[in-house]
């Protein structure tokens, strides 16, 4: 998985291409890092409190970003049959986090874990939204795997939606209010946007994968925004906080 699944045809893989990918799987993986790292050294924060389900959720999508880096270096010193051999590991890795996200968000809103800022109906389409886009994204990768271009830009794609409660640990967003998420999918966008401007740089042309890439960035903040107060949702999210 990652980087570099040539075609038969054509094995040879651009390095400026290895180096930028593997940039961008270093700033991802100093953003969670960060973003995590300032949450746990909060004072009011009990990390070591929390539920067992909430650290193995984290150990879990930590370890995926840790995967996203490790594939990068594999490819970036040329160790392809490692790379590959690894995508396995990969694609069990995802459907894990697919099942955690999902039941972890649902035990947030049913054990009162959800945070202060956010209304309980807004955080379940928040996070839901957020792991099924991300394997979304990701198993297009999988399906396109022998197709380098599409294959290791869906894969920033997928691992920049893992980002997204990271990001939020680092932007204000208590101070936010109703625009909170929409912070959050901008600070998204923008390193699509980055991989986007290097494509036009190195290539002349932005590659067609990061028009699925941002418009599921897009579509998951209007989802956000269009049914976390719908009938239904609310209807869900009372049940979920009564049971």
């Amino acid at each position: 998985m990652t980087a570099v699944l040539e075609r038969d045809t054509s094995r040879r893989s651009n390095p400026s291409d290895r180096s930028f990918f593997l940039a961008m799987s270093t700033a991802i993986t100093i953003t969670v890092v960060a973003g995590f790292g300032i949450d746990i050294a909060r004072p009011q924060i009990a990390f070591a409190s929390a539920p067992l389900y909430v650290h193995v959720h984290g150990t879990v999508f930590m370890l995926w970003i840790l995967f996203y880096l490790v594939q990068n270096i594999l490819v970036t010193r040329g160790s392809i049959a490692s790379h590959r051999a690894l995508g396995i590991f990969g694609v069990v890795l995802t459907a894990a986090m697919l099942v955690l996200g999902v039941v972890t968000t649902v035990l947030a809103v049913k054990l009162h874990r959800v945070p202060p800022f956010f209304p309980p109906s807004v955080f379940l389409v928040v996070d839901v939204t957020a792991v099924l886009i991300f394997a979304g994204l990701t198993y297009a990768a999988v399906v396109l795997r022998r197709d380098a271009a599409w294959h290791k830009r869906l894969m920033l794609c997928g691992t920049i939606m893992v980002m997204s409660p990271a990001l939020g640990r680092l932007l204000p967003l208590p101070l936010l209010g109703p625009w909170s998420t929409w912070a959050v999918s901008g600070g998204l966008l923008v390193y699509v946007v980055v991989a986007m401007l290097y494509d036009k740089a190195a290539r002349g042309r932005v590659h067609p994968a990061y028009a699925w890439g941002a418009g599921s960035i897009v579509l998951a903040q209007l989802l956000i925004a269009g049914l976390s107060f719908t009938p239904p949702i609310l209807a869900v999210a009372g049940w979920l906080q009564k049971t």
